[in-house]
């Protein structure tokens, strides 16, 4: 499709603030993420309440104009699809040395303006949360970058993707594979409600690095 139209909103937008989905061969309605799949696609905005208003009303079937299959778990599925990704992303720049771990590294990273997200694991306690963030403010104080902070992951989760165990704080460093993992996290925070601060951190963020591209 030329204009990518939301069949929820009916508002138009670009590629990375939509999920695109197809008709698989067994007609149930498929996400692609990637955007790479054959077929004639249809566009939802990229926020866990419109793909679950979707699958609700069955808007897909209007889209393509056919008796499609929904899965009633399929805002669930697409948050399992991106959280796979961003966790694959995030492991590879694990191997690119692009992640610090453990409190006392993530707060040097922060400090040292190296990094350019924080995550912490669901499990984390909140005096470990609030020491970060108080680096995160030192650090915009002294006139360096506002990191912002995520907590998207289990501590398993982060564990599996990092190679080790007790994984509570990590911080993603600069790079193009940290840059990737940032737009990852992006995309899945906005999905799951997300925090117009933090988003607007990455902004900044964008903005002084130019590498990043911001998809609001």
């Amino acid at each position: 499709m030329a204009e990518r139209t939301c069949i929820v909103t009916r508002r138009t937008g670009e590629p990375d603030g939509l999920i695109r989905f197809v008709v698989g061969p067994d007609m149930s309605v498929v996400p692609d993420l990637k955007r790479k799949l054959p077929g004639r696609g249809c566009w939802v905005s990229a926020a866990r309440a419109h793909v679950d208003e979707a699958a609700r009303k069955n808007l897909f079937r209007r889209a393509f104009k056919a008796d499609v299959k929904v899965d009633p778990e399929l805002g669930m599925r697409v948050d399992a699809l991106m959280v796979a990704a961003t966790l694959g992303t995030l492991g590879l720049a694990r191997k690119a040395g692009l992640v610090a771990l453990g409190a006392a590294k993530v707060e040097s990273a922060v400090r040292s303006g190296k990094a350019i997200a924080v995550l912490h694991a669901h499990e984390a306690s909140s005096d470990g949360i609030r020491k970060i963030a108080q680096a995160r403010r030192a650090t915009v104080h002294a006139g360096g970058p506002d990191i912002p902070g995520y907590g998207l992951f289990s501590e398993s989760e982060l564990g599996l993707a990092l190679g080790g165990t007790n994984v509570i704080h990590a911080a993603v460093l600069g790079g193009d594979a940290g840059k990737a993992v940032l737009k990852r996290m992006v995309a899945l925070d906005r999905y799951r409600g997300g925090s117009p601060d933090d988003r607007r951190a990455v902004t900044g963020f964008a903005d002084r690095d130019g590498a990043l591209k911001d998809t609001e």
